[in-house]
This record gives structure tokens, C-alpha cells and sequence, in this order.
């Protein structure tokens, strides 16, 4: 009678272990991301409100680029993780590696896209006559980094794949540092203004690059797998990747809706937006990071054919979303008064914050256990059930949202239609969870 309860205990302590060990690491590496943002801001804020702008409409547009690519990450880590299960580490990085090369080829397509554009999406996202200059220089620069800012998320997701989540910690940290390092060199030693901080920029992004492909081409030498591009490994890795993408895009279309709403709304209630969408997003990197680590390990027990394990690690990681979303929900509650002056002094937007961020609190453990099971469908391979679900939710939220304005409700209905997103979120991640149709054993899906 004993015998079983300690198995149980046993296990959710190796899963304890298993988590902790990759969501950590993967933590600090996601929240080093922004940090480049950041740092070019502190810097290039010195220059002129001119050039701060410029940035900041050049940066957007850069983020958008590449984050439409992160699928480069999570479908490379659900296919290397698989194969690591299945004990075939030559097939791994080899899958690897096609997703490196497909990260290259899309990073020579973007460029290819942004140079002659540059000017036309600028003005596309309203800058000011004496914003748009440098919005374009340092948007042309700092897309000829593009290719080495994919290749990053495509060599990240090799290494989660191999259960490697302190790598990336190592380099997003180091690649923060001398971001920041050739920033001030390039900016003030050099005199080359936004441009500085642009090349700067890049030669850390490359400089990242250039270590992750070190680490992948070790690998792969010391287990025999090829380097060279397979065309039929690269179609596979972008029809992989194809649903996530599709999620991805109906995800960044809610946020986009969201900010447009609140921006009927009122200057306060845009302003108040912000800051609410800033804290959200931090939260959202705590609960990522254990997605993260569920990709990972999710796809390691099903490459290795061990369907009762992906059940027992899923369930699991479910409670630590739940667990750490109730600690997140309490700080949100616990630090608003602490938390709205660093971001503004004016009476307005504090009074149109508190309420949204109250519901922001209540909506962690939700949030929790969604970012778990995404990340366990992505480990999966289960892409275009996610696609599907994500499209839903959009379709879901968008009139809930748009009918804020007419109804009324200020910023708090619209953190309100937030909260039934995610709860829709849920609802179709869970039936799926449930389903068991996710669980497909072997070294492919």
C-alpha cells in the first residue's frame, strides 16, 4: 500500500527536478531578449527625443519581423527532443540543422524584403518627419542581422531539443553585455550615432550566432551528422513550422487589436494600456520558461515511447502553472502601488490602471496553465491543432473586444475580453490535453 505512493512522490520529484533544471536557465535567456531593446534605448535616448523615436518605430518593426519567426525555436525543439528520446542524437542535430538553414534562408528573404521597403514601413507606422531618418538607418542596418537573430532562435531550439537550456543562458547574457559594450563604443567613442548603436547591435547578434553554430557544429562532428543543407530536411522543418507560424500571427493580431481599442479609448486609458501590457508580458517570460522546459521534455518522453510519462510530466507541469500563477496573481496585487509610479505620475492613468491590473492578477493561474499546455502540444509536434485553437480564439475575442468602446467598461471590460481570450485559451488546450490525440509516440509524429 506504501509502494505505490512512494513511486508517485519519487516520480513528481524527478519531474520537479527535470523542470526546474530547464526553466530557470530558459528564464534568465528570455528575459536577457528585451534587455537588448532596452540598452540600445538608454543609450540612443541620449541622442535626441529624435533619434529616440526613430528606434523605437525601427525596433518595433524588427521585433514584429523576427518574432513572426519564433516557430524556428519551438518546432525545432518538439522535432530534436523527440529524436533525443528515441536515443538517435545523429538524427537530432541533423534535424537540427535543417532548421538552422531554413532559418538562414528566411533571414536572406527578409533582408531581401526590408532594404528597398524600409522607407515605405516606416511611413507606414507614422513617423515624424524628423523621426523617419533615423527610424530607416537603423532599421536598414539592423536587418542585416536578421539572418543571425533567426539562426539564434533556430540553434536555441536545437539545444532545448537536447535538453540544454543553460547554453542559451550563457549566451543571451553574453550577448547582452557586449551588446550594450559596442553600443557605447559605436555611439559616443566612434561618433556614429544611431548607426553605432545599429552595428553594434549586429555584431552582437552575429557574434551569438556565431557561438551557437560552434556549439551545433561540435555536436554534429562528434556524432557523424551531416552539415549540409537537405532540401527535403528544410520542407519538412518549414511545413513543421507553417501552423506555428499561423498561430503566432493570430496571437500578435489580438495584442494588435487590443492596443488599437485602447487607444479609442482615451490618451489615459492608451497610456494606462501600456503599462498593464508591459507587466503582462514580464509575467508572461516566468510562465514560458516552464513552457519551455514542457517542449522539451514532453518531446523526449514521446520520442522515447513513453506515453504514461508525457501523461505524468504534463500533469505535473500543470500544477507548477497553476502554483506559479497564484504567486505571480498575489505580487501583481501585493506591488501596484510600488509598481504604477515607475511607469507615470499622472493620477488618470494610476486610477485606470489599478482596476485592469487587478484583473491581470486574477487571470495568472489561468495564464499558468495555458502557457503549460502550449508548450506541451508544441513538444508534442502538435502544430495545427494550436493553429486551429488560436484561430478560434481570435475569432472569439475579436468582437468581444472591438465592442468595448460601444458598451463601455473603459480599459478594465478590455483587460476583461484579455481575460476571456486566455480562458478560451484554455478551454480548447484542455479538451485537447484531455483527448489524448496529442500523444504520438516515436522518433517522428
Amino acid at each position: 500500500m506504501t509502494q505505490a505512493p512512494a513511486r508517485t512522490r519519487t516520480a513528481r520529484r524527478r519531474h520537479d527536478r527535470e523542470i526546474v533544471a530547464l526553466a530557470v536557465p530558459a528564464f534568465g535567456a528570455l528575459v536577457a531578449e528585451p534587455l537588448f531593446v532596452m540598452a540600445d534605448s538608454a543609450i540612443v535616448g541620449h541622442l535626441g527625443t529624435a533619434q529616440l523615436a526613430g528606434l523605437g518605430i525601427a525596433s518595433a518593426l524588427l521585433t514584429t519581423a523576427v518574432s513572426v519567426f519564433v516557430f524556428l525555436a519551438y518546432a525545432t525543439t518538439a522535432a530534436v527532443s523527440r529524436r533525443v528520446g528515441a536515443g538517435d542524437l545523429q538524427a537530432a542535430i541533423r534535424q537540427g540543422m535543417d532548421g538552422i538553414w531554413l532559418a538562414l534562408l528566411l533571414g536572406a528573404a527578409v533582408i531581401a524584403v526590408v532594404l528597398p521597403t524600409a522607407p515605405s514601413l516606416v511611413e507606414l507606422f507614422g513617423a515624424s518627419e524628423t523621426a523617419a531618418p533615423y527610424a530607416v538607418t537603423y532599421l536598414r542596418i539592423s536587418s542585416l542581422g536578421i539572418p543571425a537573430m533567426l539562426v539564434v532562435l533556430a540553434s536555441t531550439g536545437v539545444l532545448r531539443g537536447l535538453q540544454n537550456t543553460r547554453t542559451p543562458l550563457y549566451v543571451a547574457v553574453a550577448g547582452f553585455i557586449a551588446n550594450a559594450v559596442l553600443n557605447v563604443a559605436l555611439v559616443y567613442g566612434a561618433g556614429l550615432g544611431i548607426a553605432g548603436s545599429a552595428w553594434g547591435t549586429v555584431i552582437a547578434q552575429c557574434g551569438m550566432a556565431a557561438v551557437y553554430l560552434w556549439v551545433v557544429v561540435r555536436g554534429a562532428r562528434r556524432h557523424g551528422a551531416s552539415l549540409r543543407p537537405d532540401l527535403a530536411g528544410i520542407r519538412n522543418s518549414a511545413q513543421a513550422g507553417m501552423p506555428l507560424l499561423v498561430r503566432t500571427l493570430s496571437l500578435r493580431a489580438i495584442l494588435m487589436i487590443a492596443t488599437a481599442v485602447a487607444a479609442r479609448l482615451g490618451d489615459a486609458d492608451i497610456a494606462a494600456h501600456q503599462i498593464v501590457l508591459s507587466l503582462w508580458s514580464l509575467l508572461a517570460f516566468a510562465l514560458d520558461a516552464i513552457a519551455i522546459a514542457g517542449q522539451a521534455i514532453i518531446g523526449r518522453y514521446l520520442g522515447a515511447g513513453d506515453a504514461q510519462g508525457a501523461r505524468d510530466a504534463c500533469r505535473r507541469m500543470v500544477e507548477w502553472g497553476v502554483a506559479v500563477g497564484v504567486v505571480l496573481g498575489l505580487l501583481v496585487v501585493l506591488s501596484r502601488p510600488a509598481f504604477l509610479p515607475l511607469f507615470t505620475g499622472d493620477s488618470a492613468v494610476k486610477d485606470t490602471a489599478l482596476p485592469a491590473l487587478v484583473i491581470v492578477a486574477v487571470a495568472q493561474p489561468i495564464c499558468g496553465v495555458v502557457y503549460v499546455l502550449d508548450g506541451v502540444l508544441m513538444g508534442a509536434g502538435d502544430g495545427p491543432y494550436l493553429a486551429w485553437a488560436m484561430l478560434l480564439t481570435l475569432a472569439v475575442f475579436t468582437p468581444a473586444a472591438l465592442l468595448v468602446p460601444t458598451l463601455g467598461g473603459g480599459l478594465t471590460a478590455l483587460w476583461a475580453a484579455m481575460t476571456l481570450m486566455m480562458a478560451m485559451r484554455l478551454v480548447t488546450l484542455w479538451l485537447r490535453t484531455r483527448s489524448g490525440r496529442w500523444i504520438v509516440t516515436g522518433a517522428t509524429r
